[in-house]
């Protein structure tokens, strides 16, 4: 979280996490795509072997402001190859919240639980607790045919009651629904948190 006070923006990250190829960056090219050119940046992007890191910001004016502050959203993905580790680290330390992408084809559970414990390690060595930023699941690709079900994708990667999105992400099916949720549950941390830095006892942003 960052503040500019000069503009009065309030700039949050939202960082788009996963294993290869599971629709990161489907997910920011339709959301892009769909908003107005006057309230977005560029789309951004970063070739990488078999992959891209593209990243961009938007204003949610429907938003309204928070202490006076208008939100300003950088979307971002990270490179899902194990061997851009580092790469994915420097991208989730900008993170105020997580969007994480799972592959639902069955081949690919074993991709889904690496990433998902990579991201946990990483944020471990930030000395962030993952419970400590809101982290969105989205169940993407449920129109193959070989796409777990829910119920089996929840319990091979321990996600208890963490909030699940079912997606198609090429076809923009449950794209919105994703990034609202995580807009709503990231918008509700920060103000728990400008709250307690306003107390006598609080901790600076």
């Amino acid at each position: 979280m960052f503040i500019n006070w000069k503009s009065r923006e309030l700039n949050l990250n939202i960082v788009y996490y996963g294993p290869a190829l599971s629709g990161k960056t489907t997910n920011l090219e339709q959301i892009h795509a769909r908003l107005k050119p006057g309230a977005r940046s560029e789309l951004f992007t970063l070739n990488t072997h078999e992959d891209r890191t593209i990243f961009f910001d938007f204003l949610q004016l429907e938003v309204g402001q928070i202490g006076g502050l208008k939100p300003k959203f950088g979307l971002y993905t990270v490179p899902g190859q194990v061997y851009y580790a580092a790469t994915r680290e420097a991208v989730l330390r900008r993170a105020d919240a997580v969007v994480f992408v799972v592959d639902s084809q069955a081949a690919r559970l074993e991709d889904n639980q690496t990433a998902w414990g990579d991201m946990e390690a990483q944020l471990g060595r930030m000395h962030r607790p993952l419970d400590s930023l809101p982290v969105i699941v989205q169940l993407n690709k449920r129109d193959l045919p070989d796409a777990l079900p829910t119920a089996e994708l929840r319990a091979a990667l321990a996600l208890g009651v963490r909030p699940c999105i079912e997606a198609v992400a090429i076809q923009n099916q449950g794209v919105s629904q994703t990034l609202h949720a995580a807009m709503r549950a990231l918008l509700i941390d920060v103000q728990r948190k400008l709250a307690a830095s306003q107390s006598p006892q609080g901790v600076a942003v």
